[in-house]
């Protein structure tokens, strides 16, 4: 397990890629980890921790992570 306290690129990756294997996103290769910076980092969180606690999600409750995921993207 990842030491989520500190803020790197690394844990970046490592967080979207968990929100994307928990979501079973069809579009996962569309929405790659290098996309997403160190700036955004507790948004990111935020959105894994959400994602980590729960272990089904409804259409809608995927649509609306996968949206706030991204608008954190770098653009």
């Amino acid at each position: 397990m990842a030491n989520l306290e500190l803020q790197s690129q690394e844990n970046v990756e490592f967080m979207i890629e968990t929100i994307k294997t928990k979501l079973r996103m069809a579009t996962g290769a569309a929405m790659q980890a290098s996309h997403f910076g160190v700036d955004q980092y507790e948004d990111i969180k935020d959105l894994y921790e959400v994602v980590a606690s729960k272990d089904k999600f409804s259409i809608s409750e995927v649509e609306a992570l996968v949206s706030e995921l991204g608008k954190l993207r770098n653009k």
